[in-house]
């Protein structure tokens, strides 16, 4: 997406410069300068790994123009990352590819766009939907429709081959239907990733919340197709997977929500409808402790992240049936409890808690896994 929308800036006159991340160059050195400095990225983490990065370069009068789709809380976090005199707009935009290409996207724009309007023009329609974050709001408010609709589309196809139904006949009876062009689009698996179904499991789970079941049900399949190898495929793969992959017993599950982890395990496994979720520790996007030396504060923060992890899945802390405690200090238990309670409450789960000498990471004081019952035939 970045690549066509900087060549229809050049094309309109701008002086653009461009990084790809992973290119070996310094992000502060090519925004140093620079009036306007646009991000289009994979996911949150990403985002904030490479605004951080250009923080040294940042004219102080500069405005920051996030296109990604990253969801408001991001947004939010984002805005508290950047210097007050920095500008921001978060951007995120409908359309793939070839629309960027055309300069026909629809851009989602939140906050004060009065000094970016003319340069958002340039890829398409802007649409100015109110106070910073929400544009990201409705870019996932909107994903939260057409995704779990098009792996709707994906089941119905699969339902009308099972039961001798043409296929073509099925998408021209679907075509005088509101699903007529997603059913089109579906037709056959695309072979240019125009969304990758990695990307459409990505903006399902920033936009996970407990009474969303057809989008967490969804989001589900979506993640099965991920562990199955097609997450950098068209979305449109979530056809022949459904079709003709039986779904995989074990999915793992990471959350973008979440801190990324070291990829030599998975926050959580779902299996059925149970969920294992992997044990939790007090560490930032960048592995760095937090609250070092305080149980109370490394304990919010694992709390906090486990409750991103279950409601990834519909779930919440009432669903948990069995929690493990590893403490290296027993005499930390206490305060450990008092942040556990804030969390836990009514009649508590199943439970174990141990000391042990150390864990994985100097300055860690405790690490928490969990089994959670999740609702039967749901996701």
């Amino acid at each position: 997406m970045g690549a066509p929308m900087a060549r229809r800036l050049i094309a309109a006159g701008h002086q653009v410069t461009t990084w790809r991340r992973g290119a070996g160059v310094p992000v502060a050195t090519t925004v140093a300068g620079a009036e306007l400095v646009i991000t289009m990225l994979s996911d949150p983490a990403a985002v904030r790994e490479v605004l951080a990065g250009a923080l040294p370069g940042l004219r102080p009068d500069a405005t920051v123009v996030e296109m990604s789709t990253i969801g408001p809380d991001a947004v939010r976090e984002l805005r508290a990352l950047l210097p007050p005199s920095v500008g921001l707009v978060d951007a995120p935009v409908l359309g793939s590819v070839g629309p960027a290409a055309e300069g026909t996207l629809t851009v989602l724009a939140g906050g004060d766009v009065a000094g970016c309007r003319e340069v958002l023009s340039v890829f398409g329609t802007v649409r100015e939907l109110g106070p910073l974050g929400s544009g990201a709001a409705m870019k996932i408010a909107v994903m939260s429709a057409l995704v779990p609709a098009q792996v709707l589309l994906a089941e119905t196809f699969a339902y009308g081959r099972a039961h001798g139904v043409d296929h073509d006949a099925l998408i021209d009876v679907l075509s005088g239907t509101p699903l007529g062009v997603l059913a089109d689009r579906l037709r056959a698996p695309s072979a240019q990733t125009r969304y990758a179904l990695a990307h459409a499991a990505k903006d399902l789970e920033l936009g996970a919340w407990e009474g969303a079941s057809m989008a967490t049900a969804a989001r589900a399949r979506l993640q099965e197709a991920r562990a199955a190898g097609l997450g950098e495929r068209d979305l449109s793969a979530i056809v022949e997977h459904i079709g003709g992959t039986p779904a995989h017993r074990a999915v793992p599950l990471n959350p973008a929500t979440v801190p990324a982890t070291n990829g030599m395990y998975s926050h959580a496994v779902r299996v059925g409808d149970m969920l294992y979720v992997s044990g939790q520790a007090a560490f930032d996007e960048e592995g760095k402790v937090v609250g070092e030396g305080s149980m109370a504060a490394q304990a919010e923060h694992v709390f906090q992240v486990i409750g991103r992890i279950l409601a990834d899945q519909g779930a919440t802390f009432e669903d948990v049936a069995f929690i493990r405690t590893y403490l290296t200090d027993m005499d930390d238990r206490v305060e450990y409890g008092r942040v556990r309670r804030k969390y836990i409450t009514g009649t508590p789960p199943a439970s174990t808690t141990v000391e042990v000498s150390r864990l994985f990471m100097p300055g860690l004081l405790l690490e928490v896994d969990l089994i959670v019952a999740l609702t039967p035939g749901g996701r």
